[in-house]
C-alpha cells in the first residue's frame, strides 16, 4: 500500500502545506498507526482525541514516537466550553438547548468538527469506528455546504495498476435526481483537478446510448443533459473537462468496447471520473474492486463543505487511512 504514483504525489504535495488534521477516534490502533506514520514523515500536524493515557500506552506498545502530535481528551479540555456555546449558537434555533449542546459537544465527532469551525484544526477524518451518518452529520450542521444549490456528496479515489479513479457518489446519496447527479458530476469533476486529474467524466449506465430503456436510464440522460448545459457556466467553461454518458462500464473504461458501442465518445475508453446512478452501484462497486480487484481504495471522502471532513470505510488499513489523512489536508489548501 501507499506504493502508487497516484498516492505518492498526494503525500508529497499535502507536505508542503503542514495542514493540521483532527482524528476523532484515539481508541483505533489503526488511526493510531496512521498518525503515527503520517507524524514520522512530517505531512501534517496530526491531533488525536481520546483517553490520553491509553493512547500514550498504545503508542509506547508499538515503539511509536508521540513527539508533534498533540493529545486531547474533549472531557478534559480548556476549550470545551468554548466549542459548546458555539454549538448551542449554531443549533439554538434547530431546539438545542445549552445543556444539549454541552452533551453533545463532548461527541468526539462534534469536538472535532467544533475544532475546524473554530480555526482550532484544518480537517476531520473519521469514520474506522463511525457510521457515514456519524461522521457526516456533525459536518453538515456545523461546517455546512459550499454551495446553496449543490449538495455535499462524497468520493473515493481508486488506484488500479498505478492509475488513480475517481468514483461517486459511494457514501451520501441514495438515489439522486437527476439534478442531483449533474451536481454529483460537476463537484466530483473539481475534486478530481485538485489532485492533479484531467476529469474525463463518464455518467454510468446499464446503457449506453440508448441501448437500454427506463426511468433509471432516462435518469442518467437527463443529468447527462443538465452536466453539459452547466459545464459552460462561468464556473466552468475555463476548466478542462470531458464529460458524456449514458454509458457503461465497459465503454468507459475499455476502448475496443468503447469503439464498438460509443465510437464518437471522447470520453469513452478513457474514463477517469466514475459517475454511479445510485449509492447502491457506487458503494458495491468500489468494495468489489478493493477486495476482488486488489485496487487501492482512499475515502469517502466528503466534497462540497466549507472545510474538509472525511469518512472512512470501517474496513480500512492504516495505510488507507495515511492516503485519507494526507487527501484532506490537500482539500484544505484554499
Amino acid at each position: 500500500m501507499l506504493e502508487s504514483t497516484f498516492i505518492k504525489d498526494v503525500l508529497a504535495r499535502a507536505k508542503q502545506h503542514y495542514k493540521t488534521i483532527v482524528l476523532p477516534e484515539g481508541e483505533d490502533l489503526r488511526v493510531l498507526k496512521a498518525a503515527h506514520i503520517i507524524n514520522k514523515d512530517k505531512i501534517c500536524k496530526i491531533i488525536i482525541l481520546g483517553d490520553e493515557a491509553q493512547i500514550k500506552a498504545d503508542f509506547a506498545k508499538n515503539g511509536w514516537d508521540l513527539s508533534g502530535i498533540e493529545l486531547i481528551n474533549p472531557a478534559t479540555s480548556p476549550r470545551l466550553e468554548e466549542y459548546a456555546s458555539l454549538l448551542f449558537e449554531l443549533r439554538k434555533s434547530k431546539g438545542m438547548t445549552e445543556e444539549e449542546a454541552k452533551k453533545t459537544a463532548l461527541i468526539p465527532n462534534y469536538f472535532g468538527t467544533l475544532m475546524i469551525k473554530s480555526g482550532h484544526a484544518d480537517g476531520m477524518v473519521s469514520g474506522a469506528n463511525h457510521s457515514t451518518a456519524d461522521t457526516v452529520r456533525p459536518a453538515l450542521q456545523i461546517i455546512k455546504s459550499a454551495h446553496k444549490d449543490r449538495a455535499v456528496s462524497s468520493f473515493l479515489v481508486m488506484v488500479s495498476n498505478d492509475k488513480p479513479y475517481v468514483f461517486s457518489d459511494c457514501a451520501i446519496t441514495i438515489n439522486p435526481s437527476a439534478k442531483e447527479l449533474a451536481d454529483i458530476a460537476l463537484e466530483t469533476s473539481l475534486s478530481a483537478e485538485k489532485f492533479g486529474i484531467e476529469p474525463k467524466v463518464a455518467m454510468l449506465s446499464f446503457s449506453t446510448y440508448g441501448s437500454g430503456k427506463g426511468e433509471q436510464v432516462d435518469k442518467v440522460v437527463e443529468a447527462t443533459k443538465l452536466a453539459k448545459e452547466a459545464l459552460q457556466s462561468d464556473e466552468f467553461k475555463n476548466m478542462k473537462i470531458e464529460l458524456d454518458g449514458e454509458l457503461q462500464a465497459d465503454a468507459a473504461l475499455d476502448m475496443v468496447v468503447a469503439r464498438k458501442k460509443a465510437p464518437a465518445s471522447h470520453v469513452a475508453g478513457n474514463a477517469n471520473v466514475l459517475i454511479f446512478p445510485n449509492l447502491e452501484a457506487g458503494n458495491i462497486g468500489y468494495k468489489l474492486l478493493q477486495r476482488l480487484g486488489g485496487c487501492e481504495a482512499y475515502g469517502p471522502m466528503l466534497q462540497g463543505l466549507n472545510a474538509p471532513v472525511n469518512d472512512l470505510s470501517r474496513g480500512a488499513f492504516a495505510e488507507d487511512i495515511v492516503g485519507v489523512i494526507a487527501i484532506t489536508a490537500l482539500q484544505a489548501v484554499k
